[in-house]
C-alpha cells in the first residue's frame, strides 16, 4: 500500500524515518532538507506520537511558519488527523517555558520582553541619568557591547575590572544600570531569553526533566547556524532517549558574524556518539557542473564534514567568466546579457550577486539607464541608504545653509550634544521670526542666556564654514571625502564597528568613488546631485521583475535560472577583512559556493579590472583576480567574448595608465594584440556608433587647423535627451564636449564617458 513516505528519494526517506536515537541530517544545497524533516515530523504522528511530545525549532518566524504550513499541508493530502507540533524561534521556545515556569525562573509571568527599540530608548536614559553625551557613547554600540557580554558570561562587575581604558568602565556602568532598569521594568531582553531559560534548564533539576519528558522528539533546522547558548539549551532540552534530530549544512555556514559557530554542526557526532549520519546529495535545483564548480571550491575549505551533489537536472552548460575593464563596464555586460534573456522568456529569473551592499550601486544606475526592470533585496537602493542621505544632506546644507530639511537630518548626526530641547526651541524660533534655521542658530549662539546649549552649536557652525570653504578649493570627490572625516561621521562607524556599520562605511566610499566619476563625465556637483534626488524606487518598480540585485548573505534559501557573480576579486570576494584570517576565508568561500547553488540553469562569473581608491578618487587600483575563481576546475568555465583575460589568467595589471584607453585598445594591448592602423576612426566608449573623425597632422605631426568636424552635430544623451555640440576641446581620450540641450542648458562631457550618440 502507497503511502506519504513514499513522495521522497530513499535518503529523505532514511532521515524520516529513522526516529529513534540522534540524528544529523547532511543536507547539501537544494537536496529537499525542509521536505525530509517535515516529513519525519508527519511520520511521527503518523506512528501515533503525541504532537506536544514534537518539538521543531528553527531561526525565523516565516521558517517556522512555512514548515507549519507545509506539516499542515502534508496531513490533509496522507489524510491524517490535523495536528500541530511545537514548531518555533529559539526565542519563542523560550518565552513560552519562561512563562510556564516563570516561579521557578524568578520571575513573574507577565513578565516584558524588551524589542530593539525599548532597549535603545532604555539606554538613552541611561546615558542621561549618568550624564554620558551620545556624542561620547553610541547606544547601538554600547547594546552590542553588553549582549557581547552576556553570551559570553560576563557580569558587569567583570567587565568593569576587566576594562583598561575609560571607554571600558563606561560601558560597565551603563550595563550594570541596564539590568537595573529591565529588573525594574520586570522585563527581558532578547539574550536574556535564552540565557534564563537556559540557566533554568541547568540550575533546576525537576523543570529539566519535566521539560525533557514532554520533548520526546527534537528537531533543529538550519543546525549549521547555531550559537554557544542556543546549542546549550538543545543539549539541556534532550533527554536520555537522545531522540534529536538536526538537520543543516556545514557548507552553507555564512553567519559567523553574528555568533553562529560551524563547529557545533561538525562536532555533532563527538556529542552524540550514536548519532546516525544521513546525507541528503540529490540535488534538485542546479545542473551538474554548476555543481562540480561549487563543490570544487568549497573543498578547499578544512571545515567541513564532506558530501557530493548529484545533480537531477543533468549535465548543463559550463559556467561562464567576464573579466570588465570597471564597475560601470561589468554593470552593462550583466545588463546586456539579462535583457536578451527576458526578450527571449520574461518568465525567467536573473539575479545578480554582489559581496557588499556598496557595489549595487553601479548596476542600481546602469540598469535604471537602460531600462532594466529589477528589484532589490537585502538593502535600500543605494541613494535611500540612511548613511547616504545623511552625507548628501551635508553637502547640500553646505551649498544652502537656509536648507531647513538638510539641516535638522545632520544637526545632531553624528551626536554632538545638540539634544530635543535645543532644537525644539531653535524650531519655535524659527515659526515665531520666520527665519531659516540657521539664522536662528547664529542668534542663539549670540545670546548671552543660551548657556551650556552655545558650545555644541557654534561648534556646528564653524564645522560647515570650514565646509563651505573647502567646496570652494577641492574637487568634488576630494571634498566628500574632507567632509565624512570632519564631520566625525566615518570615526562613528569605526567606533561602532559592527557589520551594519562596515556595510555602511563601504556605501560612503562608494558614494565617494559616484562623484568622482560623475565628475569625470563633465557634470557639476549640482548635476549629481539632481540625478540623486532625482533616483526613486518608482524607476525600477515593477511587478514581476525579472532581474533581482541581492547581496550573497541575502541569497540563502533562494534560487534563480541565472546567476550572475559579480566582483570576484581580492579585496571584495575575499573581503578585506576576512582575506588574512583562515577561518574568514574558509566562510567567504561558503559564502561564494552558497551564491553558486543558487543558479538553476546557467552561472555567470564577473570581476572589473580597475576600481577607485578610496581617499584618492582620481586614482584607479588594478585588482587581483579572487583566489577562488583558481579554485575552479577550467574545464567547467567558458569565457565570454569580450572579457579581457581567458578565464585562468593571472595577469597582472599596471594601476591605472592603461585605464584611459578605449576597450578595444585596452584589449588589444594587454593580450599583445597589433596596433589599431593609423588614421582609423576609434569607437567612443560603449556601443561605438559615435565615431571620432581621424586626427588631422601636418608634416610634423601636430594636429591641422580648421573647425572641428563635431560642432554643429546632433548627438542623444540618455538623461538630457537629443542636442548640439557647441564647443570641442582637447584631443583624444581628454577630449571634452559642451552640448547644448533645449531647455536644460549647455553641460560638458568628457567624451570617453559621455555615453552620447549620434542622432
Amino acid at each position: 500500500m502507497r503511502t506519504f513516505l513514499d513522495d521522497l528519494n530513499p535518503e529523505q526517506r532514511l532521515a524520516a524515518e529513522t526516529t529513534d536515537g540522534p540524528v544529523l541530517i547532511l543536507a547539501g544545497a537544494g537536496t529537499g532538507k525542509t521536505r525530509a524533516i517535515t516529513y519525519r515530523m508527519a511520520h511521527l504522528l503518523a506512528q501515533g506520537a503525541s504532537p506536544d511530545a514534537i518539538l521543531a525549532v528553527t531561526f525565523t518566524n516565516k521558517a517556522a511558519e512555512q514548515m507549519q504550513e507545509r506539516l499542515g499541508n502534508l496531513q490533509r493530502q496522507a489524510g491524517l488527523l490535523p495536528a500541530a507540533p511545537w514548531i518555533s524561534t529559539f526565542h519563542s521556545l523560550c518565552a513560552r517555558l519562561l512563562r510556564r515556569e516563570a516561579p521557578s525562573a524568578g520571575l513573574p509571568r507577565d513578565f516584558s520582553i524588551f524589542d530593539d527599540d525599548d532597549q535603545i530608548a532604555a539606554v538613552k536614559l541611561i546615558l542621561s541619568r549618568l550624564a554620558l553625551t551620545e556624542e561620547k557613547i553610541s547606544p547601538r554600540a554600547i547594546l552590542s557591547k553588553i549582549s557581547y557580554a552576556k553570551n559570553h558570561g560576563q557580569t558587569a562587575q567583570q567587565l568593569a575590572a576587566e576594562a583598561i581604558a575609560e571607554d571600558g568602565r563606561r560601558v560597565a556602568r551603563v550595563f550594570e544600570a541596564y539590568e537595573k532598569v529591565l529588573a525594574q521594568s520586570h522585563a527581558l531582553d532578547f539574550d536574556d531569553l535564552l540565557l534564563r531559560a537556559a540557566r533554568l534548564l541547568r540550575d533546576a533539576a525537576d523543570v529539566r526533566r519535566r521539560w525533557q519528558a514532554r520533548f520526546r522528539y527534537i528537531h533543529v533546522d538550519e543546525y549549521q547556524d547555531t550559537n554557544r547558548v542556543q546549542y546549550d539549551l538543545l543539549r539541556l532540552l534532550t533527554g536520555p532517549e537522545e531522540n534529536v534530530c538536526v538537520v543543516g549544512d556545514e557548507d552553507q555556514a555564512i553567519y559567523r558574524w553574528r555568533g553562529a559557530d560551524v563547529g557545533i554542526l561538525l562536532r555533532f557526532s563527538q556529542d552524540f556518539p550514536a548519532a546516525r549520519v544521513i546525507r541528503l546529495e540529490r540535488n534538485y535545483r542546479s545542473t551538474q557542473k554548476i555543481l562540480d564548480a561549487a563543490g570544487a571550491v568549497v573543498a578547499n575549505n578544512s571545515q567541513r564534514l564532506g558530501k557530493t551533489l548529484t545533480s537531477e537536472q543533468g549535465s548543463g552548460k559550463n559556467l561562464r567568466f567576464y573579466e570588465a575593464r570597471d564597475p560601470q563596464s561589468e554593470a552593462e555586460f550583466v545588463a546586456g546579457e539579462v535583457s536578451k534573456i527576458l526578450v527571449d522568456d520574461s518568465s525567467q529569473t536573473c539575479a545578480v550577486e554582489y559581496r557588499t551592499n556598496a557595489q549595487s550601486r553601479a548596476f542600481e544606475e546602469v540598469f535604471r539607464r537602460l531600462g532594466v526592470r529589477y528589484r532589490l533585496v537585502g538593502g535600500f537602493s543605494f541613494y535611500d541608504r540612511a548613511e547616504v542621505k545623511d552625507a548628501l544632506a551635508y553637502v547640500r546644507l553646505t551649498m544652502h545653509p537656509e536648507d531647513d530639511i538638510a539641516l535638522l537630518r545632520v544637526l545632531n548626526v553624528p551626536p554632538r550634544g545638540i539634544g530635543k530641547t535645543t532644537v525644539d526651541a531653535l524650531r519655535e524660533a524659527t515659526r515665531k521670526d520666520g527665519l531659516p534655521m540657521w539664522q536662528a542658530i547664529e542668534q542663539f549662539v549670540a545670546s548671552a542666556a543660551a548657556g551650556r546649549a552655545v558650545a555644541p552649536l557654534r561648534a556646528f557652525q564653524e564645522m560647515i564654514r570650514e565646509l563651505q570653504a573647502s567646496l570652494e578649493k577641492n574637487s568634488p570627490a576630494e571634498f566628500l571625502h574632507g567632509l565624512l572625516d570632519r564631520t566625525g561621521y566615518l570615526d562613528m562607524l569605526r567606533e561602532r564597528n559592527t557589520p551594519e556599520d562596515v556595510s555602511r562605511m563601504e556605501n560612503l566610499e562608494e558614494l565617494v568613488r559616484a562623484v568622482a566619476e560623475s565628475t569625470d563625465a563633465g557634470e557639476t556637483f549640482t548635476d549629481f546631485l539632481d540625478h540623486a534626488a532625482l533616483v526613486s524606487d518608482a524607476d525600477s518598480a515593477d511587478e514581476k521583475p525579472g532581474v533581482t540585485l541581492i547581496t550573497l548573505h541575502s541569497t540563502k534559501g533562494l534560487e534563480f535560472d541565472h546567476v550572475y557573480l559579480t566582483g570576484l576579486e581580492e579585496g571584495i570576494c575575499p573581503h578585506s577583512l576576512s582575506a588574512t584570517d583562515e577561518n574568514g576565508v574558509e566562510e567567504e568561500r561558503r559564502l561564494v559556493y552558497v551564491g553558486m547553488t543558487r543558479a538553476r540553469a546557467s552561472l555567470t562569473l564577473t570581476r572589473a579590472v580597475y576600481r577607485r581608491i578610496f581617499g584618492d578618487e582620481q586614482r584607479l587600483r588594478a585588482s587581483l583576480p579572487s583566489r577562488f575563481l583558481a579554485e575552479i576546475p577550467g574545464d567547467l568555465m567558458d569565457t565570454v567574448r569580450g572579457s579581457l583575460a581567458e578565464f585562468g589568467e593571472s595577469r597582472r595589471y599596471d594601476p591605472d595608465p592603461e585605464y584611459s584607453y578605449s576597450p578595444e585598445d585596452f584589449m588589444r594591448r594587454v593580450r599583445g594584440g597589433p596596433a589599431r592602423p593609423a588614421g582609423q576612426p576609434r569607437p567612443g566608449r560603449g556601443s561605438g556608433d559615435f565615431e571620432r573623425p581621424a586626427r588631422q597632422r601636418d608634416t610634423f605631426g601636430r594636429s591641422g587647423k580648421g573647425e572641428n568636424p563635431l560642432l554643429g552635430r546632433k548627438v542623444r544623451h540618455p538623461s538630457f535627451g537629443v542636442g548640439t555640440i557647441v564647443a570641442v576641446e582637447g584631443d583624444e581620450e581628454d577630449r571634452r564636449l559642451s552640448v547644448t540641450f533645449p531647455g536644460r542648458g549647455t553641460k560638458k562631457f568628457i567624451e570617453r564617458y559621455a555615453q552620447l550618440e549620434p542622432a
